[in-house]
C-alpha cells in the first residue's frame, strides 16, 4: 500500500483510529460537522475501532490532492506520536489520489466514511443475498482505488511467440478479475431479484398487503417488528445491526392480514455504491403498498434523520407511498406524559418542535415505543386507516371459475353486492388499490 509499512499479524487490542471532517462553504450537510463526526464515531465503535481523537477544518474548496489543506495534514501527522493512532477516518469519500496522497503523507491507513460503512455491512451480511450485495458495493468502491494498492506494476508471464515485450501489469490484471467478478456477481444477484419478484406476485395472489419498515439506522425497526409480528430479528443498539430483509405476517385487530418486511437502515451520505448495490432489496420498499417509518425521536437530529431517509426513498422512487410515521423510544423521553398529549383526533401528539412539524407534514403519526409496547394499539390503528383509506370502487363480473377471486375479494376488501349473471358474479364494493388490477386481469382472463 505505497510506501505504508503494515505490521504483520493482527493488531494487539483494538485499532485507534482519529477522526477528521470538514465543512465545506457553499456545502453544508444534513447535520452539523460536529454530529456528523459524532455519527462516524459511532460506525467506527461498530466496527470495533477505539477513536482517539477528532480533527475538523472548514474549507472554501475541497483540495483535489488532500482534501484537507497541507497544514492541516503536518497537524495531523504531528498528533500521531501522541495519540498513536494506526488509522485516519475521514467523514466524506475520497477520491483514489486523495486517499493515495494522504497515506503517502501520514503513513497510516486512511479511510474514508464509504469503506468504513462497506466493512459494517460486511460483518452484518449473514445470508448469500446480503454478501453478494456488499460484495458488489465493495468492488464498485475499490476498483477505481486500485492505484493505490499496486506501485509495482510487476509484470506477469512475458515471453513466448506474440507475447515478447512488456507483459500485463499487476494492476491490470486486477481490473479485468474484479470486472469479472462483478458481471458474476450481478447476475446472482439477478437471480435473487427474480425470486423476490416471484415471491411479491404470489403474495399479491394472496392478496396481503405489504408493509415495508423504512427508517435511519438504529431508530428501532427490528424492534419494532418483533413487537408486532412476535419475530426474533436481531436488535442491537449500534449502526446497521440488522442488514438482511425479514418479512413477517401479522393478523390487525380486524383480522386482516398484513406483511411486514424489515429492510436496511437508512443513514445520511449513504455511498452511492450501496443504494445500487442492494436493488434487489430496496426493490422491497419500491413494491410496498405502505411505507411505515420509524423515526427515533429521542435523537436531537430527528429532522435531518427524516430528510436523510426521505432523499433515499426519492432516489428509489418509493417517496410517493401512504407513508405512518412512528415515532419510537417515548419511553426515553425525560417526561413522556408532559411531552406527549391527547390530539383533538385522539392522536398522540408532541407539543414541542421539532416533532410538531412532523405532525403537520405528514397525516398519520404515531407516538410508540417498540421496547416497552407503548401506542402499539394506535399503531395497529393507522394501519387499519391507511388500508381503508386505500380502498376504491369496484364493480366488475367475476367469472364462476375464478371463484377464488372472490374469496380474496371476501378477505381483504368489503363487498357490498353481489347477483349471478351467466356470465358470472357481479360483484360490487371497495377493493384495496393493489388488488384491483389483479382482479380485474385475472377476471379478464377467466372469462370464455
Amino acid at each position: 500500500m505505497g510506501n505504508v509499512d503494515i505490521p504483520e499479524g493482527p493488531p494487539r487490542g483494538p485499532e485507534r483510529a482519529l477522526l477528521v471532517g470538514a465543512r465545506v462553504e457553499g456545502h453544508a450537510g444534513l447535520f452539523t460537522l460536529q454530529d456528523s463526526l459524532d455519527e462516524l464515531e459511532q460506525l467506527a465503535r461498530t466496527a470495533g475501532i477505539e477513536v482517539v481523537g477528532r480533527e475538523t477544518q472548514r474549507l472554501n474548496t475541497v483540495n483535489p490532492g488532500t482534501f484537507i489543506g497541507t497544514g492541516k495534514v503536518e497537524e495531523i501527522k504531528a498528533l500521531q506520536a501522541e495519540t498513536g493512532f494506526q488509522i485516519v477516518i475521514f467523514d466524506d469519500e475520497l477520491s483514489p489520489a486523495q486517499l493515495r496522497n494522504l497515506e503517502k503523507a501520514l503513513e497510516v491507513r486512511i479511510l474514508d466514511r464509504t469503506a468504513l460503512i462497506l466493512d459494517i455491512f460486511a460483518m452484518h451480511a449473514h445470508t448469500r443475498e446480503g454478501a453478494l450485495q456488499v460484495e458488489l458495493a465493495q468492488y464498485a468502491y475499490r476498483l477505481p482505488r486500485l492505484t493505490r494498492q499496486w506501485t509495482h506494476l510487476s509484470r506477469q508471464g512475458v515471453g513466448g511467440v506474440g507475447l515478447r515485450g512488456p507483459g500485463e501489469t499487476q494492476l491490470e490484471s486486477d481490473r479485468r478479475e474484479i470486472g469479472r467478478r462483478m458481471a458474476q456477481v450481478r447476475s446472482e444477484l439477478e437471480e435473487v431479484r427474480k425470486y423476490r419478484g416471484l415471491q411479491r406476485r404470489r403474495r399479491r395472489r394472496a392478496g396481503l398487503p405489504v408493509i415495508a419498515i423504512v427508517g435511519y439506522t438504529n431508530a428501532g425497526k427490528s424492534t419494532l417488528l418483533n413487537r408486532l409480528t412476535h419475530a426474533d430479528v436481531l436488535a442491537e443498539n449500534m449502526l446497521f445491526a440488522t442488514l438482511d430483509p425479514t418479512t413477517r405476517r401479522m393478523a390487525l385487530p380486524s383480522g386482516k392480514e398484513v406483511l411486514f418486511t424489515d429492510t436496511v437502515g437508512f443513514i445520511q451520505k449513504l455511498p452511492t455504491q450501496l443504494v445500487a448495490a442492494f436493488h434487489a432489496t430496496l426493490e422491497e420498499v419500491h413494491e410496498a403498498d405502505i411505507l411505515l417509518h420509524v423515526v427515533d425521536i429521542t435523537n436531537r437530529n430527528v429532522l435531518e434523520e427524516v430528510a436523510a431517509v426521505n432523499e433515499v426513498l426519492h432516489e428509489i422512487e418509493a417517496d410517493d407511498k401512504p407513508i405512518i410515521v412512528a415515532l419510537n423510544k417515548v419511553d426515553l423521553l425525560e417526561d413522556p406524559e408532559a411531552a406527549l398529549s391527547s390530539a383533538p383526533d385522539g392522536r398522540f401528539a408532541m407539543r414541542q418542535n421539532p416533532v410538531r412539524e412532523l405532525f403537520e407534514t405528514y397525516d398519520h403519526v404515531v407516538a410508540v415505543s417498540a421496547e416497552q409496547g407503548v401506542g402499539i394499539d394506535e399503531l395497529q390503528g393507522a394501519i387499519e386507516e391507511v388500508l381503508q383509506e386505500q380502498m376504491v370502487e369496484l364493480d366488475v363480473v367475476v367469472p364462476y371459475q375464478a371463484g377464488e377471486l372472490l374469496n380474496l375479494w371476501h378477505r381483504q376488501g368489503i363487498v357490498e353486492a353481489e347477483t349471478y349473471t351467466p356470465q358470472g358474479t357481479r360483484v360490487r364494493g371497495r377493493l384495496p388499490r393493489w388488488l384491483v388490477d389483479l382482479i380485474t386481469e385475472e377476471a379478464r382472463a377467466a372469462t370464455p
